[in-house]
């Protein structure tokens, strides 16, 4: 049965005032389901009454409205565990908690380069806000196939005589570096980015002093350092969450480059400041500590960063990665340095009583090792490196008798020859911090000092 005019007059009536509501009303919002701030304990925060993932962010509505960023780090039940990611001054019981749909990011490109960055990748230089940069890139990059991996087969020049002849590094590989405090660490660090061929420098300065990063900055970097490097600085006052985040950001920016198919030296200084992060969050929110107070997870983040180093799965880009390894009270056994040094593909070991002997780069050859060294050097540089490692071990085995003159010489003709070896090899391992001993000339000198001499001494 058809509609009558009038049924089809009324039905236009109503379509055409349905349309002027819904034209005057707009498009409707999606609902926000708002929370509340429960409890604050030291610097976790708890939120009922909303939901969210590990690892999204919301805000926390202070004092005045100012909203404060936090982020997901755990649950229980209904309850949210919030870390913040800045100043909690101004929060109040009941504050609203609104779960943010923005995820965490970094603007990278070209216009990094030659700049300082917070924790969330903020220009910190007063420089004026970043241009040249329209991709962003994921904290958390996603893991590549082992399998996929380009295998490492070239060298990478640090300029430093004693690594690029003794510790040859390969593009792709990750290193740990070992040290105290005081015994020259950041020195070395300003070094490589300075003398390096890779064609991006990025520094991740984690947990330091505010004075270090001005001064790493400003004078251990320098001007023609900084042009072709990124540094990302969370110090020691920024909240965990920050620290971890300056790591992350770090990461992301070198694998933006990298999947650009550049040569990227990442330098994070420290890895354990990181780890101790990450044990400040886990237990502040309920985690059991399980060795020297250090939680499970804190083991589990640590591969998880060292991994997003290393070759390209797509292509011939690479980060190469030195990660500075705090060892308190030169305590080699730590746990952080001990789970350092296996998941590392080699580690550099900075001696406080070569440092202390003024021996800079305080670098202990003994302790040292570089796993990728057999893939890159040829023959003949391995075996000048074993012959040095031998002269040098020898002299160091008997420096206490030699030292109170209880050795006598003709006794040992291989200690003679460590004596008599001793001052060259000190002056070869010892660099100026504004000398550059590329990778070529650091193979020559050391063929000089150890190619000619008997291999039976």
């Amino acid at each position: 049965m058809s509609a009558t005019p009038e049924l089809r007059a009324l039905h236009r009536e109503w379509t055409g005032a349905l349309s002027s509501l819904r034209d005057r009303v707009g498009p409707l919002r999606p609902l926000q389901v708002e929370g509340m701030l429960s409890r604050m304990v030291g610097m976790t925060l708890e939120a009922v009454g909303c939901e969210a993932a590990v690892g999204s962010r919301c805000i926390v509505e202070g004092a005045g409205g100012r909203p404060i960023e936090a982020e997901v780090v755990g649950f229980c039940g209904e309850k949210l565990f919030l870390m913040p990611t800045g100043d909690m001054r101004g929060l109040k019981p009941g504050a609203r908690v609104l779960p943010s749909p923005t995820v965490s990011e970094v603007h990278v490109g070209d216009g990094l380069l030659g700049r300082v960055l917070d924790g969330t990748g903020r220009p910190l230089d007063g420089l004026g806000p970043l241009h040249d940069c329209p991709d962003t890139q994921p904290l958390m990059g996603a893991p590549l196939n082992p399998l996929k991996r380009w295998a490492i087969r070239e060298p990478l020049d640090v300029g430093i005589r004693s690594i690029n002849s003794l510790l040859q590094i390969g593009r792709g590989q990750r290193v740990g570096l070992f040290a105290g405090s005081g015994v020259g660490k950041s020195v070395l660090l300003g070094m490589m980015t300075r003398f390096t061929d890779a064609d991006v420098v990025v520094v991740g300065l984690i947990g330091e002093r505010g004075r270090e990063v001005q001064e790493f900055v400003a004078n251990t970097l320098g001007p023609d350092g900084l042009k072709r490097a990124v540094v990302v600085a969370t110090p020691a006052d920024n909240p965990p969450l920050m620290r971890l985040h300056g790591a992350w950001v770090a990461h992301a920016i070198a694998e933006h480059f990298r999947d650009r198919g550049l040569k990227v030296l990442l330098l994070l200084d420290s890895l354990t400041r990181f780890a101790q992060a990450q044990r400040e969050i886990a237990l502040a929110i309920g985690e059991p500590p399980a060795t020297k107070g250090y939680p499970p997870s804190v083991f589990a983040r640590l591969p998880q960063i060292v991994e997003r180093a290393g070759n390209s799965d797509s292509g011939p880009g690479s980060i190469t990665a030195f990660y500075t390894v705090l060892t308190e009270g030169d305590d080699q056994q730590d746990p952080i340095a001990d789970a350092a040094r296996a998941i590392l593909d080699g580690h550099i070991v900075l001696s406080r009583s070569l440092a202390e002997s003024g021996l800079y780069p305080a670098i202990d050859v003994e302790q040292s090792i570089s796993r990728a060294m057999h893939l890159i050097a040829d023959r003949e540089q391995m075996e000048h490196a074993v012959r040095f490692r031998q002269v040098y071990s020898t002299y160091q085995q008997n420096r206490d008798l030699i030292g109170v003159g209880a050795y006598r010489r003709g006794s040992d003709p291989r200690i003679d020859h460590a004596i008599d070896a001793w001052p060259r090899l000190l002056d070869f391992l010892r660099q100026d911090m504004y000398e550059a001993v590329p990778l070529q000339a650091a193979r020559e000198q050391l063929r000089a000092l150890v190619g000619a001499a008997p291999r039976g001494t």
